[in-house]
C-alpha cells in the first residue's frame, strides 16, 4: 500500500518537474540570448597616444563600446555596468620577458536614474557625476579619455618602452529581480584587444 502510494505520488510529480525544467531552459535561453545581444557590437580601442606635458606622460584614448537597445533596457531595469580602461607601460628586454614599468586601470560606472530618466556616469577623473539623455551620449563620453596622467618621465627607465591599452565592459550591480534571473551569468563581460605603440622620448 505504501509502495503504491509512493509510486503514484512520484508519477504525479513527474509532469510538473518536466514543466519546470522546460521553463528553466526557456528562461536560461532568453537570458543567454539577451546577454549576447547586449554585448554585441564593436568593442575596440580606436586610437590612443601619450603626450609629455610638464614632465608627465598623459594618456589620450578613444574607445568604441557596444550600443544597442538591449543594453539600454538592462540599464533601465536596474543593472550597473563597469567600463575599465587598462594601460601598461613595459620596458623591452632582449633575452627576457618585458619588465612592467606601470599598470593602471581607469574605471567608470554607468547606471540609469529612473526618476530623471537619464543615464548616469560616475567618473573618477572628474569631481562629480555626469548625466546623459541617451545611452549613445553616455558611451561616447565613457569612450573618451583626455590628458590622464599615467607616468612621470623622470621615473621612466632607459631603453625602449611600450605602451599598451585595452578596454573592457562587465556587469556590476543587479536588482533583486535581475539577480534571480541572471545568477548563473557572472561571465557577462567583454574585453578588447590590446592597442600598443612605442613610448615617445
Amino acid at each position: 500500500m505504501s509502495s503504491a502510494f509512493s509510486t503514484s505520488r512520484f508519477g504525479s510529480t513527474r509532469p510538473l518537474l518536466a514543466v519546470l525544467l522546460v521553463l528553466l531552459g526557456i528562461v536560461g535561453s532568453l537570458v543567454r540570448e539577451a546577454r549576447a545581444d547586449a554585448l554585441d557590437g564593436a568593442l575596440e580601442v580606436q586610437s590612443a597616444f601619450v603626450s609629455l606635458t610638464g614632465g608627465v606622460y598623459q594618456l589620450n584614448a578613444r574607445v568604441r563600446y557596444p550600443d544597442n537597445e538591449q543594453t539600454a533596457a538592462a540599464l533601465r531595469d536596474g543593472m550597473t555596468l563597469f567600463f575599465d580602461l587598462d594601460v601598461e607601460v613595459t620596458r623591452e628586454r632582449r633575452f627576457w620577458t618585458n619588465a612592467t614599468v606601470i599598470a593602471l586601470s581607469l574605471r567608470r560606472e554607468l547606471s540609469y536614474h529612473s526618476v530623471t530618466e537619464r543615464f548616469v556616469v560616475r567618473d573618477p577623473l572628474v569631481s562629480e557625476q555626469r548625466t546623459f539623455a541617451t545611452l549613445d551620449e553616455a558611451l561616447q563620453y565613457i569612450g573618451g579619455v583626455d590628458a590622464w596622467p599615467i607616468l612621470v618621465a623622470a621615473q621612466t627607465p632607459s631603453g625602449d618602452c611600450k605602451v599598451a591599452v585595452r578596454a573592457s565592459i562587465h556587469r556590476g550591480k543587479l536588482t533583486d529581480a535581475l539577480r534571480a534571473l541572471m545568477f548563473w551569468s557572472d561571465d557577462w563581460q567583454r574585453t578588447s584587444e590590446w592597442y600598443s605603440w612605442s613610448l615617445p622620448r
